[in-house]
């Protein structure tokens, strides 16, 4: 049986190709995707000029199509004729994989429509990057970038406070200092991982407290990947039943039954009714 990585790519079926570059460095390439641009007949850029460093270092050359958030609807009719004509097409973003806080949804659904093949050739990720040292949970959220209005932020942040799993953003650098606020309003507890210039010269990271999130006094350069903690839960001796709760039981437990004192005692104190239901059986069970 022949090795997989020894079997080379002869045909590839007509379609579209989603391939992921690099994230910074461009030694962070795939040699499948490398070899699928190759092959492709039009490769669908988000600014060509970023994507013409990566091309000609690997010697890819075919032909170009620019395709942004500007002009990914103006282009959709051009782009589905071509794969009609049983073209090779692939799409890529300036960094990671298209589609993903990127252009290329439009494109994909209309190639759903359309029945075409479509096919993703995964790389890297600034996602899985950032959430594979932070130390936080690895289930996780990705939400992507902030919104720009206040009140749609403030109402998913609502929601996302709620989530015990690690929660990812993205954030342009210039924008950090305003979110600091709602994230220490609405993530106070946790603990946050904010990761600047990922794989490239100039990558940092910081690792903090929420609560201790501070304006930056230098003036930041390019994207950030946040990564947010889980819940951390710290016990509470009031979420217990205390000496003074067990006795009171015990007084109870000869008038009220236990469904009436487990919703007498939860009422006043943060203690599981099981806790409360558990106690008054053990007494039950000494007489």
């Amino acid at each position: 049986m022949i090795p997989q990585t020894e079997i080379k790519i002869n045909k590839l079926k007509y379609g579209l190709y989603v391939v992921s570059t690099p994230i910074g460095n461009l030694g962070d390439i795939t040699l499948r995707a490398i070899e699928i641009l190759k092959q492709s007949d039009y490769i669908l850029c988000e600014d060509t000029r970023v994507s013409k460093n990566l091309l000609q270092k690997h010697d890819i050359k075919c032909k170009l199509i620019s395709n942004h958030k500007f002009n990914e609807k103006k282009n959709l009719s051009k782009i589905i004729e071509i794969i009609k004509s049983e073209k090779i097409v692939s799409i890529i973003s300036d960094a990671g994989t298209p589609a993903i806080s990127d252009p290329g949804k439009i494109i994909i659904n209309e190639c759903i429509k359309n029945n075409f093949n479509i096919c993703p050739i995964p790389g890297a990720s600034a996602v899985t990057a950032a959430v594979s040292i932070s130390g936080f949970s690895e289930k996780y959220f990705f939400y992507g970038f902030f919104p720009e209005k206040k009140k749609i932020l403030n109402e998913d942040f609502e929601i996302l406070s709620n989530l015990n799993s690690s929660i990812v953003f993205f954030i342009s650098a210039n924008k950090i200092n305003k979110a600091i606020e709602p994230i220490k309003k609405f993530f106070s507890g946790r603990k946050i991982l904010i990761c600047r210039e990922i794989t490239k010269f100039y990558e940092e990271y910081l690792r903090l407290k929420v609560n201790e999130l501070k304006q930056f006094d230098k003036k930041l350069k390019g994207e950030l990947t946040v990564v947010l903690s889980e819940i951390y839960l710290k016990k509470n001796p009031s979420n217990y039943l205390g000496e003074s709760d067990k006795q009171n039981i015990k007084k109870l437990i000869k008038t009220f039954s236990v469904k009436d004192i487990a919703d007498l005692i939860s009422q006043n104190k943060k203690i599981s009714r099981k806790e409360i239901y558990n106690y008054c059986l053990k007494i039950k069970n000494e007489k």
